[in-house]
């Protein structure tokens, strides 16, 4: 037996209307005007009304696909900081243009930070399964203007020729880049994870567990360890490079982060009620 959902309903409205502008990802469906979106995948059968209902309907704007997102948002840092670890001109004076650093902790974090951001793209062409389809273009807008004005900031200044190394030489580089690759490493691991998660629909809705890899036995103690590595590759890259605006790039992470992980914390112990009580959302044991 076949039951209808709100994408079928999304579907029939462009069918209807015969206007390709309002494809299904650019439309908000609810049930009252201030109420919350409904979900493609929700059965109309299911949902809290009687033998007729009222939808309200909202134009969300022109959307792109996630894919598309990611990729944006991650070719931009890519390229901005090789355009100032190579010293273009124009951006520095013009005696330093197209030389280079002589120290070497400015090129181990060029091959930190590419490294990062291929990782990423990589991740979002092979790894991750999106569950919402698409996002606002005037919200793409904003997230590139974050993450490549960022980029340029801390590379202005990490690959500036007045940079100095950090306070404790070598030594701290080196521990640094030790647990930034092992937060790159625990970061791939735990994508992995949720993408076979995700992968899998024979077993129904499951919340995530540890597996066989010692850096998902951080599900034990936290909802979203992606996050968690993720803010311990920035702090580790701030440690690296001891520069400002890296440390403030990584503390304004750590707090949207911590809104995305909160968020989803919540959804899984609603969702689940055999949910493990020891997990917290970001930080084991304290956050």
């Amino acid at each position: 037996k076949v039951r209808s959902n709100i994408h079928n309903v999304k579907s029939v409205f462009v069918f209807i209307y015969s206007d390709p502008r309002w494809y299904p990802a650019r439309q908000s469906l609810t049930l009252d005007p201030k109420g919350k979106f409904l979900r493609d995948e929700e059965i109309l059968q299911s949902l809290p009304v009687g033998t007729t209902a009222t939808m309200y309907f909202k134009d969300l704007g022109p959307q792109l696909g996630w894919t598309t997102v990611f990729f944006a948002e991650n070719i931009g840092p890519l390229l901005i900081y090789l355009l100032f670890y190579f010293r273009v001109p124009y951006i520095y004076s013009d005696r330093c243009a197209f030389t280079s650093s002589p120290h070497k902790v400015v090129t181990m974090a060029c091959v930190c930070h590419t490294f990062h951001y291929l990782k990423r793209l990589i991740e979002t062409i092979f790894v991750h399964r999106f569950s919402h389809g698409s996002m606002p273009l005037r919200t793409i807008v904003k997230n590139c203007l974050y993450y490549w004005g960022f980029s340029a900031w801390l590379a202005y200044y990490i690959n500036h020729p007045l940079y100095t190394p950090p306070s404790y030489g070598e030594v701290q580089v080196h521990y640094a880049m030790v647990i930034f690759a092992i937060c790159e490493m625990g970061n791939f691991s735990i994508h992995l994870s949720l993408s076979h998660l995700r992968g899998d629909r024979s077993r129904g809705r499951r919340f995530p567990v540890p597996s066989k890899n010692p850096f998902t036995w951080l599900f034990f103690f936290v909802s979203c360890p992606n996050h968690t590595y993720e803010v311990g590759t920035w702090v580790s890259f701030s440690i690296m490079t001891q520069c400002l605006p890296v440390a403030v790039f990584t503390v304004l992470g750590f707090i949207q982060m911590t809104v995305w992980a909160k968020g989803k914390h919540r959804a899984y112990v609603r969702e689940f009620k055999d949910y493990p009580a020891v997990r917290v959302a970001i930080i084991p044991l304290i956050l």
